[in-house]
């Protein structure tokens, strides 16, 4: 098991229909031996959507971390100083998410805990799905390619004729992203082909 005695920090925002996605790789990380600590943004916590209710993720995501998802800043705030995670992982990471963190905003617990871990030289892995990550949030995708300690699930336009700024990871790819990250190192190639979606 390549990450026994893990932890893995797993936050998740706002990208509602990337969320289903997600969940088989909290499974797959725990497979690997790690310890996985759920973390929600405000808009995974608290709004119902057409992909599924708040409350129904919630479920979904205690059930498979065996964890109660931390959804506040008092419950986020120890990761720092009491050095909790190994590596934290955004997935899925939105566009909102990524601007915020490319300027140094903190005002959602997933945010709190990147610059925690930030703060500890230790690595944050982000798999995007953004509409606009080739749009007005390219600056901030730039700012964080070349951020100390920040790496990328490789990624890639996922509907070019559609939704031609729109990028979104692969998260097929999002445990060789972890394992390369704790060595410091971005898992390569970064820019790949996207089976194109009607989305």
């Amino acid at each position: 098991m390549e990450l026994a005695g893990k932890r893995v920090g797993f936050a998740l925002t706002g990208s509602h229909c990337t969320l289903a996605r997600m969940l088989p790789q909290i499974s797959r990380l725990m497979s690997e031996g790690a310890e996985v600590i759920p973390i929600l943004s405000p808009a995974v916590a608290t709004l119902d959507t057409r992909y599924g209710t708040a409350a129904a993720w919630r479920e979904q995501i205690r059930a498979a971390t065996g964890r109660e998802p931390l959804t506040s800043f008092p419950e986020v705030e120890p990761i720092g100083p009491q050095r909790l995670l190994d590596v934290l992982v955004i997935a899925p990471c939105t566009g909102n998410t990524l601007a915020k963190l490319a300027n140094a905003i903190t005002d959602t617990p997933v945010l709190m805990a990147a610059k925690a871990q930030l703060r500890n030289g230790r690595p944050v892995v982000l798999a995007i799905s953004t509409n606009d990550g080739l749009g007005l949030n390219a600056r901030n995708l730039g700012v964080l390619l070349a951020t100390r300690n920040i790496y990328f699930v490789p990624f890639g336009q996922d509907n070019p004729q559609g939704k031609p700024n729109s990028l979104d990871a692969d998260e097929r790819l999002l445990i060789p992203a972890v394992l390369e990250a704790l060595e410091g190192r971005q898992l390569q190639p970064l820019l790949i082909a996207r089976p194109a979606t009607a989305g």
